[in-house]
C-alpha cells in the first residue's frame, strides 16, 4: 500500500538515518509559522523521547534542541507527516520570549523567523505585532 493511503508511519530518513526532511513548525493556537527547520531520524526521535522541537543544524552539523540555550524552547503538542511521508508539521508552544534567533531591537528574539514581508518596492518591511 502507497504512502497516501496507509496509517503506517513509513517515513524513511535514509538507510544511515541521516537523511533530512523538513519541519514546518507552527504555534498551536494561534497557527503562526514559526521556524522551516530539518530533522534526520536522530533528532525526530529526540523530539519524540523529550517532547520538545529538536532538529538537524546544516551549519552546524549537529544536534539542535531549539531554545536549550537561550530558554526559548518549543514544546511539541503533535506533530504531523503530509501525505507522501516525507515532510512534517509541528504544532507546538513556544515557552520563552520568542521562536527566532534573530533579535528585534530591545534584544528580546522575533516571536517567528517570518517576522518580514517584502512591500510592492521589493523591500523588507517588519510586519510583526
Amino acid at each position: 500500500m502507497s504512502k497516501e493511503y496507509t496509517n503506517r508511519f513509513k517515513v524513511d530518513f535514509g538507510a544511515d538515518g541521516k537523511s533530512l526532511l523538513p519541519v514546518v513548525t507552527q504555534e498551536s493556537e494561534s497557527k503562526d509559522v514559526l521556524i522551516l527547520a530539518f530533522v534526520n531520524e536522530e533528532a525526530f526521535e529526540e523530539t519524540l523521547r523529550s517532547g520538545y522541537a529538536t532538529f538537524w543544524s546544516r551549519s552546524r552539523k549537529q544536534l539542535w534542541k531549539k531554545g536549550e540555550t537561550s530558554g526559548d524552547l518549543l514544546r511539541v503538542n503533535e506533530i504531523r507527516v503530509n501525505c507522501e511521508q516525507n515532510s512534517f508539521l509541528f504544532l507546538v508552544t513556544p515557552e520563552g520570549k520568542g521562536a527566532c534567533h534573530a533579535k528585534r531591537e530591545n534584544g528580546d528574539p522575533h516571536t517567528s523567523c517570518y517576522y518580514r514581508k517584502i512591500d510592492e518596492d521589493g523591500w523588507l518591511k517588519l510586519i510583526e505585532k
